[in-house]
């Protein structure tokens, strides 16, 4: 059988190589060959293990890195110095009769486990944390925050990096503008250490320890110590007090980073200590400059990930750009993950071949690029890529926009915020109960059906529910954007409070004839005196407001009330 005597050729046992091709089906030298290397010792055959296989086995091991050079005798023992006593190669007669006719095949040997994972951390990290800028000048999208004569190039310059807050959507570059500020300070006179922390595992007690080993450090050796803290938005007022006095002492200088807005979520003191500087959303040309880095980048970029070359289709970075809304993050895993995609894709129709006898083939196979395509992405991506926080700034800019679509007449612009808050995953009864305020507030009294038309929304969706209540959302919408407009109803509210308010007649009791008489008494007292019933006579003239309040007017709505 060729497949035994391929084996025997390689220097197997007789015994060992049968026993490999019963367990591996028999047809296939590579399988039983790999059978034999991950079960060296066996019942049939214990001292199968001491022989060394290695001259004949690059051909079918051929992998796509250069070939290993033959190991001198003194570079075999040393590696074996670390090994069992029991585990260490032994020479085998059998191998040193052979060597003169395999001394032109190179040496195929195994890694240890150490050798292996010695880098390990570096391919497994993903993708966007490898391309990770490193300097301020590699940094894209923004240009308003990095320029020249901006406030970060001067502190730079002068090494005086203040205490900031780095505000932004996901991805738009907090993280990495805080490392390369530090790495860009490249001044003897000042050396900056950078120290990392997380809001969302960390407390009080990390930053107390980052505050006691910055303060060491600078009275040991001068240096000063950049706190970054991720996420800051989450830490509650009492562990953002925590920060104020080594700002304030100099102890550290305080980068923070967060994605919700530091009005709401940060005290005041602490903002008062930084500068704000706001970060804006990646436009589609920054992420197609950093996707384009990641398929030219050799080193750090896709073929890292898929582990060969990567042939990037002619509008997948485009696609990949557009669907990303500014998150340079979810780009390059999107990218990543489609490349990986191809890979596997690539490497299931080389399965198919079991054995390849010669280096040129394996060479040929090896060379095979992986083609990444619009449809790879489109996988990768699964879905429109959507900022929006149901609890946070994004919600509430969202229903503002709707809000003033509406109020503007512009039905098709309303439709268009309604439904970036729908695929976000807003609550449709919020909106439903929003356009019930809508109604009332700018419609009112120039359409008086429009709160029907609301609350009939609202009882609609709460039947119905997602997705199918998508379209009552949208018609009301419409209805509402296309209506009439009044805030006289509005307005005159708001001015009667301000009187309620402001004015003596809050205290003022109500005028006799306005008031309830249901008893014989209270009407002896003058409760209802002087009372016009105005059905019986529409035409007779009587004041309502308080004296004090005569002649104010709260409503301003000229026509007659149908």
């Amino acid at each position: 059988m060729e497949e035994m005597q391929q084996l025997l050729s390689m220097g197997f046992p007789d015994e060992l190589a049968a026993q490999a091709l019963a367990a591996t089906g028999g047809k296939s030298t590579f399988k039983a060959t790999e059978w034999i290397l991950t079960h060296k010792t066996t019942a049939a055959n214990p001292s199968a293990s001491t022989s060394t296989f290695q001259p004949k086995l690059d051909r079918f091991f051929h992998s796509s890195q250069s070939p290993t050079p033959p190991q001198s005798q003194s570079q075999e023992e040393e590696e074996g110095e670390d090994e069992e006593p029991s585990k260490r190669r032994r020479p085998s007669t059998h191998s040193a009769q052979q060597q003169p006719q395999q001394q032109n095949w190179p040496t195929f040997s195994f890694k240890s486990a150490e050798k292996k994972h010695a880098n390990a951390h570096i391919h497994h990290q993903p993708l966007y944390e490898r391309l990770r800028p490193r300097t301020l000048d590699d940094v894209v999208g923004q240009d308003h925050l990095l320029a020249a004569n901006s406030l970060l190039r001067s502190a730079i310059q002068r090494n005086r990096l203040p205490s900031i807050l780095l505000w932004g959507p996901p991805g738009t570059g907090k993280t990495t503008i805080a490392k390369s500020i530090v790495q860009s300070s490249t001044s003897a006179a000042v050396r900056y250490r950078f120290v990392s922390l997380s809001a969302v595992t960390s407390g009080v007690k990390d930053v107390r320890d980052a505050v006691v080993e910055a303060r060491k450090l600078r009275l040991k050796s001068n240096q000063t110590t950049v706190l970054f803290v991720d996420e800051v938005h989450r830490f509650n007022k009492s562990q953002q007090d925590s920060f104020l006095p080594v700002i304030e002492d100099g102890s550290i200088v305080f980068f923070g980073a967060t994605t919700e807005n530091p009005s709401f979520h940060l005290i005041t003191p602490l903002l008062s200590r930084c500068r704000v500087l706001t970060l804006n959303t990646l436009q589609p040309q920054h992420l197609a400059l950093l996707l384009n880095r990641a398929v030219s980048d050799t080193d750090k970029g896709l073929m890292q990930s898929a582990g060969v070359e990567v042939d990037v289709q002619e509008g997948v970075v485009d696609f990949i750009s557009n669907n990303c809304d500014g998150d340079a993050r979810v780009a390059l895993i999107a990218l990543e993950i489609a490349a990986v995609t191809a890979a596997a894709r690539v490497q299931h129709g080389k399965e198919g071949v079991d054995d390849l006898h010669t280096i040129e083939e394996n060479k040929v196979a090896a060379s095979i690029a992986a083609a990444v395509s619009i449809d790879d992405a489109r996988e990768a991506l699964q879905c429109k890529h959507l900022a929006y926080d149901k609890a946070g700034e994004e919600h509430y800019n969202l229903i503002s926009a709707l809000h003033k679509s509406m109020r503007g007449s512009d039905a098709n612009a309303a439709i268009y915020w309604l439904a970036r808050m729908l695929e976000g995953g807003e609550e449709p009864l919020y909106i439903a109960r929003r356009l019930v305020r809508f109604a009332s507030e700018d419609v009112g009294l120039a359409d008086p059906l429009a709160l029907n038309q609301a609350i009939s929304c609202y009882h609609g969706c709460h039947f119905v529910g997602m997705p199918e209540c998508n379209v009552i959302l949208a018609q009301c919408v419409a209805y509402l954007a296309l209506a009439p407009k009044s805030v006289a109803v509005y307005r005159g509210l708001a001015a009667a409070q301000k009187a309620v308010r402001e004015s003596a007649g809050q205290n003022e009791g109500v005028p006799l004839h306005l008031r309830n008489a249901p008893t014989k008494l209270m009407k002896d007292i003058g409760y209802a005196k002087g009372y016009i019933y105005t059905p019986d006579n529409p035409s007779a003239t009587q004041t309502y407001l308080p004296p004090s309040l005569q002649g104010y007017k709260f409503l301003d709505w000229p026509h007659s009330v149908p």
